[in-house]
């Protein structure tokens, strides 16, 4: 599966042959440098190790800074493996935006927005237990019953209930390739991203 790595630049918005407003997401994509290409006979599985943003040499483990050097080029901040390429890659080479095509499908790998701590209601869609009647005034976003009485006497795992939400590997796919502006290494895709502003992203063919 080829992919490159990106950042998400943010949303924008395109219209079709028919005037029709198509939302979009436009993705930085590269240059990826390949820092290193590992077959079955040397590690096991084949894959190939691609790199994305500048980092300091100083803040680089001395371990990291040693393949980079093997790949000539400086030191990344984002490594990412890819299995089953489709290209025949070298240490060193340097891949863009070329790789991808318009109207081609890809799937795109982030991070999604933290929210934090939430209620119910935020987390899982919950419409609370009922109206303010028979003086249940502080009932509106309340998760109800999560469970019987002496049978089972516990609660069943997966319960939804109040937590942490967001901040999760989530994975969008089919996502129609709109644009490619290859003189600035700009993909946009139809639809919305995991991430923020900023994130970074994997972008799968």
């Amino acid at each position: 599966m080829s992919g490159l790595i990106g950042k998400k630049l943010g949303m924008t918005s395109v219209f079709d042959s028919t005037g029709k407003q198509i939302p979009c997401t436009v993705i930085e994509v590269g240059p990826c440098v390949v820092t290193q290409v590992k077959t079955s006979d040397t590690d096991g599985y084949a894959a190939v190790q691609l790199a994305y943003g500048d980092a300091k040499e100083k803040n680089t483990p001395a371990a990291l800074n040693g393949i980079f050097k093997k790949a000539n080029t400086s030191p990344k901040s984002k490594m990412v493996e890819f299995k089953n390429f489709e290209q025949t890659l070298t240490v060193g080479q340097v891949l863009n935006v070329d790789l991808f095509e318009v109207g081609e499908f890809v799937d795109v790998v982030g991070t999604s927005k933290g929210k934090g701590f939430q209620g119910v209601v935020k987390r899982h869609n919950f419409q609370g237990v009922g109206m303010q009647t028979h003086g249940q005034h502080n009932r509106l976003r309340a998760p109800g019953s999560i469970g019987a009485s002496s049978d089972p006497s516990r609660v069943f795992k997966g319960m939804r209930m109040a937590g942490r939400t967001g901040g999760t590997r989530i994975k969008k796919t089919n996502l129609e390739i709109l644009k490619v502006h290859k003189d600035q290494n700009l993909l946009v895709v139809k639809g919305s991203v995991p991430g923020h502003k900023g994130s970074i992203v994997l972008i799968e063919k």
